[in-house]
């Protein structure tokens, strides 16, 4: 198998879920003892939470810069930036490795399209909502995502923030993000796409009003099969 570069600390309960969920599906495909090649960066989630001016996103940027490059002479031979809200510095790692860097937007677009789903709701952190990091890339291959009110984004943020990256998954937290998501329905939403990973905690993958697309399980569905493309032949 090929060797997986993972960014991570973002929080670390994300980390830990791109951890087991590739393993899980390598071992699924290739056997009990089998495990994935994987090389981990994990940052200090201290220096990289509640980011807000240009200045504070520039520091982040370089501690993203910094692991790439280590993960890159450390053998890895494709960069998994574990966090949606981290892809904000998606193209300044690009720029600063020869390591391909696969995109989660990129991995959950085609599966919106290969499943035909043409409008959605985005639930994450305001940023990862509000600017176009995600949704230009999801919105090039013809996807429309409905607007959120101002209120239900930052609702939804100060969860992320405040109870779910510190490991907390309250009944109202999933009273809230249930009445979101049937509000989205009722305007015409089709899918819902989870671009946060930690809102798996309170927010039913395989039994919920809309599908759900979790950003996270795709990116790591996408990691695993380039991990195993050589066991294929490829």
């Amino acid at each position: 198998m090929r060797k997986l570069g993972l960014i991570g600390g973002m929080s670390w309960l994300s980390t830990r879920t791109y951890y087991s969920e590739i393993n899980r599906l390598v071992q699924r495909k290739l056997g009990k003892h089998a495990s994935a090649p994987m090389a981990i960066e994990s940052l200090d989630y201290r220096s990289l939470n509640n980011l807000e001016s240009e200045e504070d996103w520039a520091r982040a940027t370089q501690q993203l810069v910094d692991a790439a490059r280590r993960l890159e002479a450390g053998g890895a031979e494709r960069i998994v930036i574990t966090a949606n809200v981290m892809h904000r510095a998606y193209d300044d790692v690009v720029d600063a490795v020869d390591t391909p860097v696969l995109h989660i937007a990129d991995c959950t677009a085609h599966r919106l399209e290969a499943g035909n789903v043409g409008k959605v709701l985005l639930l994450g952190m305001r940023s990862a909502v509000s600017e176009g990091y995600l949704r230009d890339r999801i919105e090039q291959r013809g996807v429309e995502i409905i607007p959120m009110n101002a209120s239900d984004i930052e609702e939804v943020h100060r969860l992320i923030v405040e109870e779910l990256k510190l490991g907390k998954a309250s009944r109202d937290a999933e009273r809230k993000l249930k009445t979101i998501i049937t509000v989205s329905e009722q305007a015409g939403a089709k899918a819902v796409i989870l671009a946060c990973t930690e809102l798996e905690m309170v927010v039913d993958v395989d039994a919920n009003i809309l599908p759900i697309f979790d950003t996270a399980r795709i990116h790591c569905q996408a990691a695993a099969d380039w991990a195993m493309s050589d066991e294929a032949g490829s």
